[in-house]
This record gives C-alpha cells, structure tokens and sequence, in this order.
C-alpha cells in the first residue's frame, strides 16, 4: 500500500504530459461524480464540478480530435460548438482550432436551428451518428447542416461509429457520457481509458451512476490508475485499460508516487471562466498568459 496524501505540491504540473494521447486511435472518456457515485445532480453535472475539474475539461478537449456525446446529453447540458477561446490553444498547432463534437442520435431528436448544429464552424461541423432506421426526412434536413454518419440498422452500432470516426482522420477520441453512452462503450469493448473526477460531496439516494444501461453480458472491465491529482478536496483519477498497459501508453502501475496538486485560480482557462462543466465560457484574455506557463507544447 501507498499513502497518495498528503503527497509533494506541484506549483506548475504538467498536466498535457500527464493526459496526452498515445500514438494510434485511442478512445478516452471523461466523466465526473460524487463520493457515492452520483453522476449528476438536478440534471445536470455542473453542481459536481470544481475549477480543477473544469481545468482539465478544457485540456482535454483541446487534446481531442473529436468528442462524442449521446443525444441526451446534448439536451440536458446544453451543448454548444466548442470555442476557441475555451482551449489552450497553442496545444493545437497543426490541427484544426477546434475539434468537432459526435452526437450519437438514434431517433434523431435534434434541432437543426440549434447552436450545436447552426453555429458549428465549416472546420468542426457537428457529426450526427444515427441509424438506418432513423426518419429519412429528419436525415435529410439534418444532413444540410451536419455531417450524418449511419451506423447500424435498428440501434446505433458503436463499433462502426468510431470506426467512420476514425476513417475520418479522428484518432484521438473524447467521450463526454452521457452514462448510457459510457455503458454502450464499455460493453462494446471501445473505451480504452476513463478521466474521472470525484468530488467531497455526498449527493444522497437517486442520482443514477456515470455507467448506465442494461446489465453487460461481459466482465467487469479491468483498468489500471496511471495518476491521481487533487484539488481542494477534488480526485481527478485517470485509469487505463489493465489489458492496454504497455509500451503503447507509456503508463505504468508504479507511476503514481504521489498526489500533485493544482495550484493557482484552476478556474481561468487560457482566457475563459468556467461556469459548468458543459457551459459556455466568459472571457477572460487577462488570464490566458498565466495560464500558458502550465502546459508546454506537445512536439
């Protein structure tokens, strides 16, 4: 056994190191929850966020080539396009400003004129992933502002989905839930690694868990923790598949040797203000040259 706390402070950690991609296609999931497991609170994820939390948020969607949520996710969050203005973007030399976000849509109960779809830029069209059973009149008018990806015939097939995502050139893949969504990847054996974030908070009886859906025919999926940070009582966790542990991710059992802590306002992210986990940012340019001192550029 280890202690992780109290463990050394880490004025500036080098938090693109510790959660950059390794080489390949690579499906990575970030989700959040309280200490008995809660997923969300009246809804939502914001009330189980913190600075740090969102700091991280931030990297790694700009660590992302795309990033895939489920329908009602979209809905009950309020997804928006990503902004540039919400990543570090001095992470993206040599790709695009921002990433694109997959929606995974059986039904297709989706807005054309929303602000996911309507205001997405020409670079990060916003991808709808839906079925063939899916109305072909909704598909068509979806069509005209997104980019419709079929995948299955009746339920939507996951396995083909990633696979057209990462035909597509999407190789570093950022899943955003929600739990029935989390469920899907893990039983379809897609998702290679889990970002967790667990906060001091107790939220009770009736909030569902970050994996949600029918009970899976598989055994449970076995990861290995690569590293833990904390900030103001907050575990923000990284697991990795126990079966992917190589030379490919550069992660070992030992690696985590202590707990480094977030320091500084986590809140400002490269010129923005988080207010939620899926909100949209207020700028903030006066932060963006401190920030910049805590992540060097990938190579």
């Amino acid at each position: 056994m280890r202690r992780l706390l109290p463990g050394p402070d880490l004025e500036n950690p080098d938090l693109a190191r510790l959660y950059e991609y390794p080489p390949g296609r690579w499906l990575r999931a970030n989700m959040v929850s309280s200490a008995d497991g809660a997923a969300f609170l009246g809804g939502v994820t914001s009330p189980l966020s913190s600075p740090g939390d969102r700091h991280v948020f931030a990297l790694l969607r700009t660590l992302a080539d795309v990033i895939v949520v489920g329908a009602s996710t979209v809905r009950a969050e309020r997804y928006a396009t990503v902004r540039r203005h919400e990543l570090w973007d001095h992470l993206r030399a040599g790709r695009p400003p921002t990433p694109p976000i997959a929606v995974v849509s059986g039904r297709l109960d989706l807005r054309p004129d929303s602000r996911l779809i309507a205001s997405a830029p020409s670079h990060a069209r916003t991808i709808v992933i839906t079925t063939a059973q899916a109305p072909p009149e909704r598909r068509a008018e979806l069509a005209e502002r997104a980019d419709v990806i079929v995948a299955g015939q009746e339920t939507v097939d996951l396995k083909a989905a990633v696979d057209a995502l990462a035909d597509r050139g999407h190789q570093r893949m950022l899943a955003e839930g929600g739990p029935h969504l989390l469920g899907q990847l893990v039983a379809a054996g897609l998702l290679d690694e889990l970002c967790l974030t667990i906060g001091p908070l107790l939220a009770g009886p009736g909030p569902g868990r970050i994996v949600a859906g029918s009970p899976p025919d598989a055994p449970p999926l076995q990861l290995t923790l690569a590293h833990v940070l904390q900030d103001n009582g907050f575990l923000l966790c990284r697991y990795i598949r126990k079966d992917h542990l190589s030379e490919r991710t550069g992660v070992r059992a030992h690696r985590v040797r202590g707990s480094p802590v977030i320091r500084g306002n986590a809140r400002r992210v490269h010129g923005a203000v988080f207010e939620g986990r899926g909100s949209r940012p207020r700028s903030n340019p006066a932060a963006t040259a401190a920030a910049r001192s805590l992540t060097p550029s990938l190579a």
